[in-house]
Parts: C-alpha cells; structure tokens; sequence
C-alpha cells in the first residue's frame, strides 16, 4: 500500500515536469529561438553620441577607465559632453566668487576634461581669499576650505594668544598661529547650498604643530558636526599624531609616604581609544594624518546632505575642560570634502 502511494506521488510530482519538456520541444519546433538567428550587437556599432551619453552616467574615474577600451571610447569619454556632466551645475556662479584674473584664466581653459583636472588639481580662492574651491577627482563632487580667517576663533583678535601670519605653504593669505590659551575654542560654517546633495561629507582641520608645542600630547580635544546647530556627529581626537605620543616618555612611578606604590592614571590616548566602537589605540579616526601638500588633518565629523536641509553645515573644535595651556598649533582652515 505505502509503495503504491509513493508510486502514485513520484508519478505525479514527475508528470509535470515531462509535459514542461515536451511542452518546450514543441515550442521550440514551432518558435525557433530568436538569439539563435539574430546578430549579437557590439557596442562599437553603437555612434559616438550614445556611447557619450553612457559613459557620462558613470564617474570621473570610470570615464579615464574607459578610454583604454578602444579609440571610439577613448573619444567619448574624452568628449566635452561627457565632462560638462560632471562639472556641477553651479560652476559658473561659484567661479564667478573668484577674482578676475582666475574667471579669465579658468575661462580660456579647453576642453572640458582639463577644466575638471584644473580644478581637481588646483583649488581656486573665493569670497575675497577666504575660502578654496575644488572638486573630488574620482567623483566629481564639490569640497571647500574655510580659511583661519575667516572661522571664529576665541581669543583669534587678541594678539597675546593668537598671532596672524602668512606662510608661502598656504593657499590663504594668512594663517592663525597659537602662542598660549588655556581655553581653546574655534568653529566653522559653509552653506549647505553650496555641497553636493545626497552626500556625506567630512569636515576635517588642515593644520601644523610646531617642533615647541605643548598642551595637545595625550590630551583629546572635542568636536561636533552639525546643520544649523544641530549635532549629528561628536567625539574626542587628538592633534598630537600617534607616533609622537609613543615619544613622550612616562613620567616614574610615585610612592607614599607609607612606601606604597601609587596607581599611576592612564593617559588619555588610551582611555579615548578604548571608548571608541573601532577600539584600540591605532584607530585612524583618532589622530591626525600628514597630507601630501605638507600639512596634517584631524578628522572632525560627518554629516549627510539630502538636499534638503538648508541653512549651513557647522563644526566645532574645543578643549575647555582640562585648563592646560596649549601652544605651537598653526590653523590654516577647515575642509569640507566627500567621505572616502
């Protein structure tokens, strides 16, 4: 009885499956197969135009990629109709905030490739020197630095704390450099206008710290990312980078009067980089990197950009707590950039 069953059952469940095999033979007798009889269409036979068209919907980087396909590629991802695509569509009014010797240089610039290279390369001044333009090179997007001028910086007028200076290795005119402040607070804003939308963008401080430094080993300063006062983004980093802090030798263990030995406190680094959800005390987020042109960044925050939010994008650096005072810390700006 059971293996009749199980009979009828694996007959049943088969049957299907046969009718869908001849049901397919037939069909296949009846309605040849179209790719069996049709002509594979390569894309070289496509015109230049709709492969332009195509290659502009991809990135900057993918259209340098693309040039190493063949000479039709090369000369669509090369074309002016594929660059204007990912220059922003606010290019022009941005320029326009420039002097007049930089519009006229960018404007006798040909073609559109070079013009986005030349701002990717070389940041442009805008409003009067205070702030730098250029464009992320893989993706097209906008960054600004905010210059030490023009942030507010306690204390940034009075000349016993702070001295204003220039250095040939800044883009800005001048830069803020520490001489002694116990209280060490300073920010910066951008319009949100001015960002790419549906972006996240790090802010990130650009600055030097002097062979005499002193006050940011081992000690955390404390920043906050927002739009228009809002906070989306805090934490603790340090300027001093991490191989300097490995150079600071440890003070020698302290005894009481009874003979015990003291518990000596940790340093800071460490119990900062323990609180952090990367952990360990090498986290990249933590300290500052050396950039290519000379100076060091922290990373400040984040903060995502839909489009919508309007009003400007704030940041905030501070080390008000601890009452150490600090010198040897040399501002150049904040930069506002696409997160890597």
């Amino acid at each position: 009885m059971i293996s009749a069953l199980f009979s009828i059952n694996t007959t049943n469940r088969n049957r299907p499956a046969r009718q869908h095999k001849t049901l397919a033979r037939e069909r296949g007798e009846n309605f040849p197969i179209a790719n069996r009889s049709m002509e594979t269409t390569e894309l070289s036979h496509l015109p230049e135009g709709c492969v332009a068209h195509i290659v502009s919907l991809t990135t900057p980087r993918d259209a340098c990629r693309f040039t190493n396909v063949s000479a039709l590629f090369r000369s669509a991802a090369d074309s002016d109709a594929v660059w204007d695509a990912f220059l922003p569509p606010d290019l022009h009014a941005i320029v326009a905030r420039s002097d007049a010797e930089t519009q006229k240089q960018l404007a006798a610039v040909h073609p559109r490739k070079q013009l986005f290279m030349r701002l990717a390369d070389s940041p442009i001044l805008i409003d009067g020197g205070h702030k730098s333009f250029f464009l992320e090179k893989s993706s097209g997007k906008k960054c600004f630095m905010i210059s030490a001028r023009e942030m507010t910086i306690v204390w940034g007028d009075t000349p016993t704390y702070w001295k204003w200076t220039s250095l040939p290795e800044s883009r800005f005119a001048e830069v803020a450099k520490l001489r002694n402040v116990c209280w060490l607070e300073m920010s910066a804003r951008i319009e949100t206008s001015l960002l790419s939308s549906k972006t996240t963008y790090t802010s990130h401080l650009v600055f030097k710290l002097k062979a005499n430094s002193n006050g940011f080993d081992n000690i955390p300063v404390e920043t906050s990312v927002g739009i228009n006062g809002g906070v989306k983004d805090s934490k603790r980093i340090f300027l001093a980078p991490y191989d300097r802090l490995l150079q600071i030798v440890p003070r020698p263990m302290r005894f009481s009067s009874f003979g015990r030995r003291l518990r000596r406190a940790r340093p800071a680094a460490e119990e900062t980089a323990e609180g952090s959800s990367s952990g360990g005390a090498r986290d990249a987020h933590l300290y500052p990197k050396h950039r290519a042109d000379g100076w060091m960044e922290a990373e400040l925050g984040e903060c995502f950009l839909d489009g919508d939010d309007g009003g400007e994008l704030e940041v905030s650096v501070k080390e008000v707590e601890r009452g150490h005072w600090k010198r040897g810390l040399v501002i150049q700006g904040i930069e506002f950039r696409p997160k890597a």
